[in-house]
């Protein structure tokens, strides 16, 4: 018996990803996708990429007592008013996209696979990480592994436009984005919480400032996060260290060449690489944003917390040409 799914919060980007995953996933099937804004549209015409392969249309009700896993896909701030106004039955399972629960409130266990599978396995609740959290984090969890997170880190990030959300802004209308890079949130991102908490779960009394420059720019999907430390080791000691944590990792892997963005778009994976210069080791990062930053890993979790092998219908082509 497949796997019901419903969806709150179905015009976004996030829930777009996650409708064209759901639809071709050979265990999960739609029970609904709820929009207030867009209920009795056909979703295909909001979420045009899916012409040809739904005739579902958003919906105005839901019942939660017809699925077995609800996505909550809504602004931040909108998952918890949704789960204070509406009884949940005991046996549902909740992944929330958004950031509502990412301090691992109210049961909710923080859904980075390459952290905490064990606990998302047994989880009934899923907080989803945040985008530029996942790509920065997998930077550097297997340096707080092996407790060599001594000094300041320093980030420098760069996010395609629809990290920014579907509703348009002054700093995702076109015409101001393309052809254009700037700075925000410099050093006060909201992803430093779950990251320091991340890193503390693993390296306890972690104290070092992380220096988080993120970049808006002017391409639409992926993050590519460059961070660097002090690090005494050699290159091929932390090699060994990086290829020892993730050697079980289903979507993250280590690469010697210089990688590129295109690598990842499209796909679930998160792609790193390492340099050492002088005392510094430098990792890059590459993700989607849109996908192992947002609805893929909401799906890898998915297939965790339902006992399935959590690549199944997350085996995607890279864009890369």
């Amino acid at each position: 018996m497949k796997i019901k799914a419903g969806i709150i919060g179905g015009a976004g980007y996030t829930a777009g990803e996650l409708i064209r995953l759901l639809i071709h996933h050979p265990e999960a099937e739609i029970g609904f996708v709820h929009s207030i804004s867009n209920a009795g549209n056909k979703i295909s015409d909001i979420h045009e990429g899916l012409i040809g392969e739904t005739d579902l249309s958003f919906s105005e009700t839901f019942d939660l007592q017809e699925i077995d896993v609800l996505f909550l896909c809504s602004a931040h701030g909108e998952s918890k008013k949704f789960l204070e106004n509406n009884q949940i039955h005991k046996s549902l399972k909740i992944i929330d996209l958004a950031m509502d629960y990412r301090d691992e409130s109210e049961d909710f266990v923080y859904g980075l696979p390459e952290l905490n599978k064990n606990r998302i396995v047994a989880a009934r609740k899923i907080a989803n990480p945040g985008c530029f959290a996942t790509a920065i984090q997998l930077t550097l969890l297997p340096l707080a592994a092996n407790d060599l997170l001594q000094n300041e880190v320093h980030v420098n990030a760069i996010t395609g436009s629809t990290g920014a959300g579907v509703k348009p802004g002054a700093s995702s209308h076109f015409s101001w984005r393309n052809n254009n890079i700037s700075v925000y949130k410099a050093f006060e991102h909201q992803h430093l919480a779950e990251i320091k908490k991340s890193l503390k779960q693993l390296q306890n009394g972690f104290d070092p400032a992380i220096n988080f420059i993120p970049v808006r720019g002017n391409f639409t999907r992926g993050i590519f996060a460059v961070a660097y430390t002090d690090c005494l080791l050699s290159l091929n000691e932390i090699k060994y260290l990086y290829t020892t944590y993730y050697q079980n990792a289903a979507f993250t892997f280590i690469t010697d060449k210089n990688p590129d963005l295109k690598q990842v778009i499209n796909t679930n994976k998160c792609i790193l690489h390492l340099e050492k210069h002088g005392d510094k080791i430098m990792i890059i990062s590459i993700i989607d944003n849109l996908l192992k930053g947002a609805s893929g890993q909401a799906m890898q979790n998915m297939n965790l917390m339902f006992g399935l092998d959590e690549k199944t219908g997350l085996q995607l082509k890279a864009s890369a040409f």
